[in-house]
């Protein structure tokens, strides 16, 4: 499944440099590109059919783009084999053990008070 995730990456990203180039070569209003490195007016080659090549060639690529990243989250979405599921560990809640300290079992001596001597 690692090959054709692979496969379907390297596809991805060879529409997408296609899809930056075309776009980057339309002639928009302004002039694009194709102006700029031809050099030759616009009705000369006649542009009209390269601008209508142009559009279809990106809604093609941006429609080829969708689908292939689509496929890859489909395939890549499902694992292929079940995964053996574990348990999550539960921490114990018990108090912390008492701790009990031993009964004074010594007694401070009790002074009698003394009588005072006549």
């Amino acid at each position: 499944m690692d090959t054709i995730f692979t496969l379907l990456m390297v596809l991805i990203m060879i529409a997408s440099v296609l899809l930056v180039i075309i776009v980057m070569a339309q002639n928009p209003k302004g002039g694009g590109l194709s102006s700029t490195f031809g050099g030759a007016s616009s009705a000369q080659f006649g542009v009209q059919r390269t601008n209508d090549f142009m559009e279809k060639a990106t809604w093609t690529l941006g429609a080829v783009i969708i689908v292939l990243i689509l496929i890859s989250v489909v395939i890549t979405g499902k694992p292929a084999t079940a995964a053996p599921t574990q348990q999550p560990v539960k921490k114990e809640t018990t108090a912390p053990a008492k701790q009990t300290t031993p009964a004074a079992t010594t007694t401070a001596p009790t002074q009698t008070p003394v009588a005072p001597a006549k």
